[in-house]
């Protein structure tokens, strides 16, 4: 299976290759993480640090995207955000790109 890529922070190389989106919610299935992810446009002059929320507020309309990635770079991503242990990551900003297979 070819997995889909997620990270946390913005790449710091190729970011023209990568998605914006907000985490909508994550499951498990057969063995793997899906992370649903909400797409949003990328303003001029946007750093990538802006807080929870503030995407949804943007009036962006994309159809969410399913990305299925192995658990443990589930538990990798997840630890690198800003989020307190136990805190649900919905919300929150990530850079990706899907594969699928």
């Amino acid at each position: 299976m070819n997995h889909d890529r997620v990270h946390a922070r913005e790449p710091s190389h190729r970011v023209d290759r990568w998605s914006v989106g907000v985490v909508e919610s994550m499951d498990e299935r057969d063995g793997h993480a899906v992370v649903t992810v909400r797409p949003v446009t990328r303003d001029a002059g946007d750093d990538g640090r802006r807080g929870k929320g503030d995407d949804r507020e943007s009036g962006n309309d994309e159809s969410p995207v399913e990305l299925v990635i192995t658990l443990a770079v589930r538990d990798l991503f997840v630890g690198r955000l800003s989020v307190d242990d136990g805190e649900s990551p919905v919300g929150e900003r990530v850079w990706y790109r899907k594969r699928g297979g």
